[in-house]
């Protein structure tokens, strides 16, 4: 399962970048700070350096520059010390966590102690067996329709669909295909798969749109889409598509990509 861990490496990240990105900006700014002094008369800037002992040397308002540069440095030495604060917390606890934790207790018991166990949690396996079980009623077949089977042994409507059938299947992707969806607004619609997603534990809906350049075929597409939109189901979130025209067939490693984003 990706939780978690992901989201403070991406942290972790993001501040290296950050800290990398002030300490560019240090190495070129002037030496000492900026003292203000705030008077009825309004706002007066002045340089101190270490070796001044009074106030500073003031700074003209013609002098734009100077302030802007002694400013932002003041920021930028705040930024870096708190950003590799920040930073030394987030790696201690992205070295310590585990998503998989809990379930990792359970599945490093001997067997013949599992088959007592009831986990407090269900493994990604119990969980995935669960899914699987469920019957449901798909949308049916024309008798114009092709005779397609997958590896699994399921029939589907193109060589596309078993494409990304058998990539499901060989890569142990748990996926239903056309199972139904009501989509409030809409009705009922059967997305090309439903699939659970190991990264994130929930239902995924993928739909591969196949003849983009057939004008009546895409309209049909987008106001699908539109209707998931409707729903809260958005691409990228919930949502998985994919493209083809005669010209631009889908390619496995298109699905692999989608498939290492979204799902694993």
């Amino acid at each position: 399962m990706t939780g978690l861990k992901e989201v403070l490496l991406k942290e972790q990240g993001r501040l290296e970048n950050i800290i990398a990105a002030v300490k560019r900006q240090l190495e070129n700014t002037p030496p000492g700070s900026l003292r203000i002094s705030t008077s009825k008369n309004g706002i007066s800037y002045y340089h101190y350096q270490i070796t001044d002992k009074g106030n500073g040397t003031y700074i003209s308002r013609k002098n734009n520059d100077l302030i802007q540069k002694l400013a932002q440095k003041t920021y930028n030495e705040k930024v870096l010390k708190y950003a590799e604060k920040r930073l030394q917390y987030v790696k201690r606890l992205a070295d310590s966590y585990d998503d998989n934790g809990i379930e990792g207790i359970y599945e490093q018991e001997h067997p013949g102690r599992q088959k007592w166990i009831h986990p407090i949690e269900p493994t990604w396996k119990q969980r995935v067996d669960e899914w699987l079980k469920e019957e449901y009623q798909g949308k049916g077949f024309k008798e114009t329709d092709p005779f397609i089977y997958t590896e699994r042994g399921e029939r589907v409507r193109s060589k596309s669909e078993k494409i990304l059938a058998d990539y499901f299947y060989s890569h142990n992707i748990p996926y239903k295909y056309e199972h139904p969806l009501y989509l409030t607004g809409f009705g009922i619609v059967y997305p090309d798969f439903t699939v659970l997603s190991q990264r994130t534990r929930h239902e995924m809906y993928w739909e591969h749109n196949g003849r983009m350049d057939d004008p009546a075929y895409a309209r049909k597409a987008v106001k699908k889409l539109q209707n998931y939109e409707k729903n809260n189901i958005f691409v990228g979130e919930k949502l998985i598509l994919t493209y083809e025209t005669e010209q631009s067939v889908i390619q496995t490693k298109d699905i692999e990509r989608l498939a290492r984003k979204y799902l694993v």
